[in-house]
């Protein structure tokens, strides 16, 4: 495909910018090519700097629930522009996000909001260590929390492996302090216990795992994490960052019937602008600074700009009412479609979907974990987003990342992903 302003912008980026991206999945490193630099998005529909529009599947990796430059978003946003774009002080618009949040998540008490996904983690997490007085932390394999150094562990051999970093620049030390579970797996949660009694602080998880591509809970696992938990005096913190407010109104408490310790949140709760949020138990959330021990701070936190955007976004959800009901039709249809035209063409394919999240994997056998996923065929992949691209439907840039659904793709631009990927899934055979 020609592309010359992109190619063009990239050879900038890549002198001034670590490898020309300022978020690794964006320099295609995972499928090859030039990676597309966008100029401009609508509802469904994104248009780069060469003039070639797309299908976007991408959706800002999440946080685009309405669609791109949504009416109702950007009114919010023009109306809180003129009177300013931070103040670090309280405002009224996060008192009115934060009364629209726990309206829609009655397990949780108080919630305070910080600047990224990343942060909301962290600070649960720091949050649930001083409550405990405990250090251990346990994640999932495959489960990505963001990019805080306790959090990039990878499993060692087995499920009693303490954590090894998977980035440079980790400390070992910092490292040693995460233990690594397998998902869907609540035996080896289980014997993490058993090994470290009475030291374990917390137990993260995403409800849906999305970093590993799409992985749905296996029936049993979230109440077996919760009934663990509870029984060893550890916090539950569910990591809602990519499912918050997606996968149901109360996002994936509501959907499974979850009853937290502590849930955080990120992309949906700030419509497109730079947003995340912690929240619980009150008798947890009052060890937070000012009121207790528990240090978190931010200068932009709460910031108007971003209050509005996310309160106008929850708002539209709830105006159009239909919201999670037309995304889990529309997700079944792109589903079907896609294994369709995959059989049609005789290639090998697993699609994992949970409401308007979905992955599809190359490979013929079930994904249930980060084994499994990464068993999957990532040339194949990579062949087939060319093939999609080229056809006008810009998908997720890796085959461990979810693609999202919003309540603007219409039947017309489902119609065209389904198409595309015929032609691609057709690429795929012919190579072999």
């Amino acid at each position: 495909m020609d592309t010359p302003r992109s190619d063009e912008l990239f050879a900038r980026a890549r002198r001034v910018i670590p490898g020309g991206v300022n978020s690794p999945v964006r320099a295609f490193g995972s499928v090859g090519g030039t990676p597309r630099f966008l100029r401009a998005g609508e509802g469904c529909y994104v248009t780069d700097v060469d003039g070639r529009r797309y299908v976007d599947l991408v959706g800002s990796w999440g946080p685009l629930l309405l669609g791109h430059a949504h009416p109702r978003v950007l009114a919010a946003i023009a109306r809180a522009l003129p009177d300013g774009t931070s103040f670090g002080a309280p405002v009224e618009a996060e008192v009115d996000l934060a009364e629209a949040v726990l309206d829609r998540v009655p397990a949780t008490e108080l919630v305070r909001f910080v600047n990224s996904g990343t942060e909301a983690t962290m600070s649960a997490i720091r949050l649930a260590r001083g409550a405990t007085g405990r250090d251990l932390l346990v994640k999932f394999e495959g489960n990505y929390h963001g990019h805080a150094d306790s959090l990039l562990v990878a499993a060692g051999s087995g499920a009693l492996t303490t954590g090894v970093p998977s980035s440079a620049g980790v400390p070992a030390g910092t490292a040693a302090d995460t233990l690594v579970a397998r998902y869907n797996d609540p035996a080896s949660l289980e014997a993490l216990f058993d090994a470290h009694p009475d030291a374990i602080a917390a137990v993260i998880l995403e409800p849906v795992a999305g970093n590993m591509g799409v992985v749905p809970p296996a029936a049993g696992f979230l109440e077996a994490v919760r009934a663990l938990t509870r029984r060893h005096g550890a916090v539950m913190i569910v990591d809602e960052v990519m499912t918050g407010f997606r996968l149901a109104r109360g996002g994936a408490v509501e959907r499974f019937g979850l009853d937290p310790d502590l849930v955080t949140w990120g992309k949906v709760v700030g419509g497109g602008l730079p947003v995340g949020a912690y929240g619980g138990r009150r008798d947890l959330m009052e060890r937070i600074s000012p009121l207790g021990p528990v240090y978190q701070a931010g200068t932009l936190s709460g910031n108007p700009l971003a209050m509005a955007a996310g309160l106008a976004t929850l708002r539209a959800i709830d105006a159009a009412g239909d919201v999670y009901e037309v995304l889990e039709a529309r997700g079944r249809a792109l589903e079907s479609g896609l294994a369709e035209a995959a059989a049609g063409a005789g290639v090998d394919v697993h699609i994992n979907r949970v409401g308007s999240m979905l992955t599809v994997f190359f490979t013929d056998r079930p994904v249930a974990g980060y084994a499994d996923a990464t068993a999957a065929d990532g040339a194949r992949f990579a062949r087939w987003f060319h093939g999609l691209l080229e056809r006008g439907v810009y998908w997720p840039a890796s085959p461990f990342e979810a693609a999202f659904l919003g309540y603007a793709h219409g039947p017309d631009a489902l119609d065209a992903v389904v198409e595309a990927a015929a032609g691609a899934f057709a690429d795929v055979a012919e190579a072999g």
